[in-house]
């Protein structure tokens, strides 16, 4: 059933997912407002109290009318956490600034897009364009590839993780939005979400590494698996960027369409190699 509720979700994500009304961040909201309290262990108590409330719907829902409605419920989480549906509408109101030279808008939006690393302040354009591209990978990351990976190694479980996960990265953009950097460090949400990373951002790297330039990418993947201080972002956005090596980073509107088709790339390699294996398993 999970193969079959990923392809669905994925389906229904790209033809409907257009804003933020199935987006979990945004029902999280109203959540998020009522938290007086930062550290790490309220980050830690709000996360798994939302996937034991997941997991109890699982169970509730469990042989009931076919499991009807806890395929229903699977498509419904999975539509909740994955895809970045007002984060899309950001990156096309981006390119149309970009491309009338609006640069205010064009500000504005790369600002949304890089909301949770940033921008250095005294970086030229073409620095800035491969920090652009490096926001729109990791957006990649955070909303499609490390989804479907706890999605899919949950089992059973996999909406419960999904959720688990989901709610962590929201919970890191309402703080990078709302509250300060001291109030951010101490949630201890970055340091949670750089260890749940780990594993699946070397998947991703590893993709990327075969996509670009081996000579370069795969001995920097090497060196990645006994790396555990560097960030996640850096690993990955390293190793992305040796897929791009040989693209220009000076063009405004080309060079983040770049990193995105890049991105999509990977997602559907990632796809296929999940559904072969899945049914290379139900054949034996």
């Amino acid at each position: 059933m999970t193969l079959f509720t990923l392809l669905l979700v994925l389906a229904f994500e790209r033809l409907f997912k257009q804003g933020s009304h199935w987006q979990l961040d945004y029902r999280l909201e109203r959540v998020f407002r009522h938290v007086r309290s930062y550290s790490f262990w309220v980050t830690a108590g709000m996360t798994i109290g939302a996937i034991l409330v997941i997991m109890l719907c699982e169970r509730a829902l469990t042989g009931l009318f076919f499991n009807l409605p806890l395929l229903i419920f699977w498509i419904a989480v999975g539509l909740l956490c994955i895809g970045a549906g007002p984060t899309r509408l950001h990156y096309h109101a981006y390119l149309q600034a970009a491309s009338r030279d609006d640069s205010a808008a064009r500000q504005a939006m790369a600002d949304e897009l890089t909301l949770i690393h940033g921008v250095p302040h005294d970086c030229d354009e073409e620095a800035f364009l491969r920090e652009l591209q490096n926001a729109l990978l990791w957006i990649n990351f955070r909303f499609y590839l490390a989804p479907l990976f706890w999605f899919i190694v949950g089992g059973v479980w996999g909406p419960a993780l999904l959720v688990g996960y989901a709610f962590l990265r929201a919970w890191q953009a309402w703080l990078a939005r709302r509250c300060t950097p001291r109030q951010r460090l101490l949630s201890g949400t970055d340091t949670i979400l750089h260890i749940i990373d780990w594993v699946p951002v070397r998947l991703a790297g590893i993709a990327y590494a075969l996509l670009g330039h081996g000579e370069k990418a795969l001995p920097a993947w090497f060196a990645s698996l006994g790396d555990l201080k560097t960030s996640q972002y850096q690993i990955l956005t390293e190793l992305a960027q040796f897929s791009l090596a040989r693209d220009p980073h000076t063009d405004k509107v080309k060079t983040p369409k770049i990193a995105v088709a890049m991105a999509k790339k990977v997602a559907f390699c990632i796809v296929v190699v999940v559904a072969l294996l899945t049914i290379y398993g139900a054949l034996l």
